[in-house]
Order: C-alpha cells, then sequence, then structure tokens
C-alpha cells in the first residue's frame, strides 16, 4: 500500500513555510566569497577533453563577456550553492541561459519551442535554473548595446513571466501540464492577431526577422544538413572535411592508437546498445539505415574539448540518409554542488532529464556507453528544422518578448518535474521575487565581467591557451 501523498493545499503550505525560511528578497543575494578561482574551474575542466582542442574552447570563451558566460557553467553553479537555497527541488536545466531555448520540429512535425541543451541536468533548487536565465537576459542586453534599464526590464521580464506561468500551471492538471507546449506557428500567429494595424506598423521590423527565421527553419533539416556536410567520393557518401571543426574518421585513423576498422567495427556493437534505449517503433525506423561514415565535430563554446561525433547512416535500399550526432557526455557541472546523479551512464542522465522537462523531444534521442575509452555518449537527429535566435540582432524589444517566451518554458519544464503547488506558493502574487533575482542578475553580470577579464589576462600571460576564430 502506498502512503498517501499530500493534498495541493498542503503542499501550498509548505511552498509558503519555506517563504519565511527563505525570504524572497534574499534571491537578490550573489554569495560569491573573495576566494573565487574562475579560471582555475575552467582549467580543471580541461581534464578529459580532447587536448588540442581545449584552447578552441577559451578562444570562444575570449570574445565577450556573453560568450564567457556561455562556458562558464561550472563557475555559475559553484557560485549558486553559496547563495540561499530553497529546497524546492525541480529537474535543472543546469545550462539554462537564453542561448539554450531554440526551435525544433516535434515527430508530429510541428516546430516548437523549448530548452535544447541539457549536458548539465540534473535535479536541484528550482531558483538556480532562474538565477542563470535571468543573468543572462543582462549579459546579452549589454553585449548588444542596450542601457542598464532596458537590460534589467529583459531580465525582470523572464522572472516575471516565470512566476506566472508557474502559479497558472498549479491551477491545471498535471495531464495539462503534460500536454503544454510552445507551437511556435501558433504562437507567432496569436501575437500578431493581438496587434493592432500602428503596432504591426511599428513592429514590422520584428514580424519580419520572424517570419524570416521561421523561414530558415523549415530548410534547417536532417536533408539540407546531408546536402551541406557530405559530398560523393568515388560513388559513396562521405562527410566533409573541415579540421579542426570536423575531421572523418579516416583522417584520424592512426592517430592516438585510432584503427578505423576497429572504430566500425565497435559501433556496429554499441548501436545494438543503442537501439535498445528506443522506444520500439524508433528501432525499426532506425534499422532501415546502416552506418557508412564518421566525423569527429567541435561544439558549442562551453562543450568545446568534449567528444562529438557526426554519425553518416544510409538507408540499406534507397538514396536516403540520416545525420545523427553523438556527444560525450561527462558529470554535471551540478554534481559537486547538487549531489552525485543517480545515473550510472551520464548519457542515460542527459536523455531522461531531457525527455522529463522537453515538452516533446526527438525521435533518436537515446544513450550509450563506449567501454574501451570509457565514455557516455547521448544521440540524436544532427539537425530536424532547427531554429536558435540571433540574440546580438534583437533590439530591446525584441528580448523582452523572447524572454516571456523563455520564462514560461521553463516554468513548463519545472512544473513538469518538481511541486509546482509548493513553488507557485512560494513565489506569491507580488514582483518581489521578480526585483530580487533582477538585482541577483545584475550583479552577477558584473562578476562575470570581471571573470572574462581574468581569462583575458591569463592568456596575455600564458596562463591559459586560446586559440581565436574558429
Amino acid at each position: 500500500m502506498t502512503a498517501e501523498r499530500p493534498s495541493a493545499g498542503e503542499r501550498a503550505a509548505q511552498g509558503k513555510a519555506v517563504r519565511k525560511e527563505v525570504p524572497l528578497d534574499a534571491h537578490a543575494e550573489v554569495g560569491a566569497s573573495g576566494s573565487r578561482d574562475p579560471i582555475g574551474l575552467l582549467l580543471g575542466q580541461a581534464e578529459g577533453r580532447v587536448p588540442e582542442l581545449v584552447p578552441i574552447r577559451h578562444g570562444r570563451m575570449l570574445v565577450s563577456p556573453f560568450t564567457f558566460y556561455r562556458g562558464a557553467a561550472l563557475v555559475m553553479a559553484s557560485d549558486l550553492a553559496q547563495t540561499p537555497a530553497t529546497g524546492l527541488p525541480v529537474q535543472l536545466c543546469g545550462d539554462a541561459h537564453l542561448s539554450n531555448f531554440g526551435a525544433y520540429a516535434s515527430p508530429e512535425r510541428r516546430l516548437v519551442f523549448d530548452i535544447n541543451d541539457f549536458d548539465e541536468t540534473q535535479p536541484g533548487p528550482f531558483e538556480w535554473d532562474v538565477k542563470r536565465l535571468a543573468t543572462s537576459f543582462v549579459v546579452a542586453g549589454r553585449d548588444n548595446g542596450f542601457d542598464p534599464k532596458q537590460c534589467r526590464k529583459a531580465a525582470r521580464t523572464a522572472v516575471r513571466a516565470y512566476r506566472k506561468s508557474m502559479r497558472a500551471f498549479a491551477g491545471q492538471s498535471i495531464l495539462a501540464v503534460w500536454y503544454a507546449r510552445l507551437d511556435v506557428q501558433d504562437t507567432v500567429a496569436q501575437y500578431k492577431a493581438t496587434l493592432s494595424r500602428a503596432d504591426l506598423k511599428r513592429q514590422k521590423s520584428l514580424v519580419r526577422t520572424t517570419e524570416s527565421t521561421l523561414a530558415k527553419a523549415y530548410s534547417r533539416d536532417n536533408l539540407q544538413a546531408v546536402g551541406k556536410l557530405t559530398k560523393s567520393v568515388d560513388g559513396r557518401r562521405r562527410i566533409v572535411s573541415n579540421p579542426p571543426l570536423i575531421v572523418p574518421i579516416v583522417e584520424l585513423d592512426g592517430v592516438d592508437g585510432i584503427d578505423t576498422a576497429d572504430v566500425f567495427a565497435e559501433l556496429g556493437k554499441l548501436f545494438v546498445d543503442y537501439r535498445a534505449t528506443l522506444q520500439s517503433d524508433r528501432g525499426h525506423l532506425l534499422d532501415h539505415f546502416q552506418l557508412t561514415d564518421v566525423a569527429h565535430k567541435v561544439v558549442g563554446v562551453g562543450s568545446v574539448g568534449t567528444r562529438a561525433w557526426v554519425l553518416l547512416l544510409e538507408s540499406t535500399v534507397a538514396d536516403e540518409a540520416l545525420l545523427l550526432q553523438a556527444k560525450q557526455a561527462g558529470p554535471s557541472v551540478l554534481s559537486a554542488y547538487a549531489g552525485p546523479s543517480a545515473y550510472a551512464n551520464h548519457g542515460e542522465r542527459v536523455v531522461s532529464g531531457q525527455r522529463l522537462m522537453q515538452a516533446t523531444s526527438d525521435i533518436f534521442l537515446g544513450w550509450l556507453h563506449a567501454a574501451a575509452p570509457g565514455e557516455d555518449y547521448y544521440l540524436r537527429q544532427l539537425r530536424d528544422w532547427k531554429m536558435s535566435t540571433e540574440i546580438a540582432e534583437l533590439r530591446p524589444q525584441g528580448l523582452d518578448l523572447y524572454a516571456r517566451l523563455c520564462g514560461w518554458t521553463l516554468a513548463r519544464a519545472h512544473a513538469r518535474s518538481g511541486d509546482r503547488f509548493a513553488i507557485a506558493a512560494y513565489l506569491g502574487k507580488s514582483a518581489r521575487f521578480d526585483h530580487a533575482v533582477a538585482d541577483f542578475a545584475e550583479t552577477y553580470a558584473d562578476l562575470n565581467e570581471g571573470d572574462h577579464a581574468a581569462l583575458a589576462v591569463a592568456v596575455k600571460s600564458g596562463t591559459v591557451e586560446a586559440r581565436t576564430g574558429l
């Protein structure tokens, strides 16, 4: 017989009780101490990464405070661990900055907007994701040359959207929460319908940019990726070499003991394990393809140096190809501060967190463990109607609108995995939490600028090696 679960009212009362222990205003505290060592933390992450690629990571982080912030999830996790914690757990994204949201195709072939990076996902206090998201809007706004009021407004908008959406989800059934998703086409149509003719004229640039971005997203599918990243060589399709960003496996033959024949033989065995992590119907679909080429790929900012592979699969009976990405999964940056993962395989950790937080996930999302190098991986399609917002091109109004979308999306993800009644009751109806986190975001953005400057000094002194322009 299972124990009786607390009612919605009892869970809301628990949330209000937490507010007495951790007042909403307390979330303005940054908590960073004078003993911080952000550069030391970054250098420590080089362990286990491809040594030749680590300088590229540092070079990408060096570009601006915003690119530094994108790669400094571990640094912020260390700082967040020093802040007042509610103890209200959810499945955290772990790296919920604004560039880790975007649109992709659902299995039903609709373009949906959601969180799209889960390398650091792990359970933890809900406010950690909210603070990383809010701070990213201040950092990005400054990078775009916005004034302080505009940057703060975007951060506060994201937090307000999160708070109000969480309260709305607390009033819905769990099934309604589970089915909730942000359909991009529907959302754009609804937004345009609320605008007067004068508003449409004033926002002509924003509307035009949105429609152009949508059109581009629909073209960024598997077919486009195959056409861009592969070519015919002696009548056989092969992945195009673009070192050091993309290096086909044949060019790595003999490097660090790599034997191409052995790699393909091992991958054949690993694909059996990977297939077992898919739904049975999707495994059946995968059976229509066979692996024909592999290449190493450099991805992202913070992920540079971890092993990522592009896998070319071709139909066994037709001229049809599929590109998958296999990305190495290591321990979450949160593990040292929120506790160890419940999963022995970090690829499974990523996939399980992603499936829990996203409204819908890629049909080929799965995981495997490569025993020889002792590495965990998760796999997905390389590209399927992929759409990411060009943050640098946003004006203040566009950044504010984007903040609302991200705030709603994060609240929906947390409502799926956490206690939406307790969190909603804790946040309350007032804007105190919004302002407190906005204060935090501004202060932490200052701290981030100092960390970025420290990296520049370390590179100039030769303490840190950086390779720029890649």
